[in-house]
């Protein structure tokens, strides 16, 4: 039995019997924070494991895939180029397995020091009409000058996404910094992961406050490998997920790239 057909059996598991709930669970249509190119981060180690996602994603109702690598220098120093490359490989698989969703590739970028060269050198993977950027920051500590990298980016016509802000445990005791953050256009991404409690009671808490927010901007897997798949299909019985239909996603647009 291969990878896909053990998570079909295990993962698509619909109590009322009715297949179209499982084929419109992902409402929002487009996944755009995944690790799917595989042996370039810490995502998928082969084509194998990230058929097993797509097939899954797919029978979830996403109908577009935005996967993004993490880019830092000091662990993944993916260029461009390499992850550019990697988009082909990816539709190809799709192509070849029946899927018919559209594959793209980006990246999630981490505001180190090394950031600003990227950004001085406009090399940088963004997604849809608005140029949005992925970007993650430590997780010790607040990053310096995020200001000023925001006010840069902006400037330059890009639209920051703060990836996961649920999970920075330096915003779960500083609320109004966060809402500055938003208010300042820094759109957030939350990780439907974190309202399944895969990162523990705080960060859950604090995905729930994001919520009751109203700032999720949009809502991404953050898949890494088919293991996650399981804690990714139970969020579809919790509460939160009704939810996320009042939040002001984003994610459907991105059918229109």
């Amino acid at each position: 039995m291969n990878l896909w057909k053990q998570l079909k059996t295990r993962f698509i598991q619909n109590p009322a019997g009715d297949s179209k709930v499982v084929e419109d669970a992902c409402f929002w249509r487009v996944d755009m924070h995944s690790h799917l190119l595989p042996d370039v981060d810490d995502g998928v180690n082969n084509s194998e494991e990230t058929l097993a996602c797509l097939q899954q994603m797919a029978a979830w109702g996403i109908q577009r895939v935005i996967t993004t690598p993490h880019v830092s220098r000091d662990w993944y120093p993916n260029s461009s180029d390499t992850l550019r490359a990697g988009q082909l490989e990816l539709q190809r698989l799709a192509d070849e397995n029946g899927l018919t969703m559209k594959i793209e590739v980006a990246a999630e970028y981490m505001l180190d020091e090394f950031f600003p060269d990227l950004l001085d050198k406009n090399d940088l993977l963004t997604f849809g009409k608005e140029r949005y950027l992925l970007i993650e920051t430590g997780w010790v500590s607040a990053p310096q000058q995020l200001d000023d990298i925001l006010f840069r980016l902006q400037t330059r016509g890009y639209t920051p996404i703060l990836a996961h802000p649920e999970r920075y445990t330096y915003y779960h005791t500083d609320e109004a910094s966060l809402a500055r953050l938003h208010e300042t256009g820094c759109l957030f991404q939350l990780n439907w992961l974190s309202l399944t409690g895969r990162y523990g009671r705080k960060v859950r808490t604090q995905a729930q406050r994001i919520l009751k927010n109203n700032w999720v901007d949009f809502i991404g897997s953050d898949l890494h490998r088919p293991e996650d798949l399981q804690a990714l299909g139970s969020l579809f019985s919790l509460p939160e997920y009704e939810l996320l239909r009042a939040q002001p996603l984003r994610n459907e647009s991105l059918l229109l790239m």
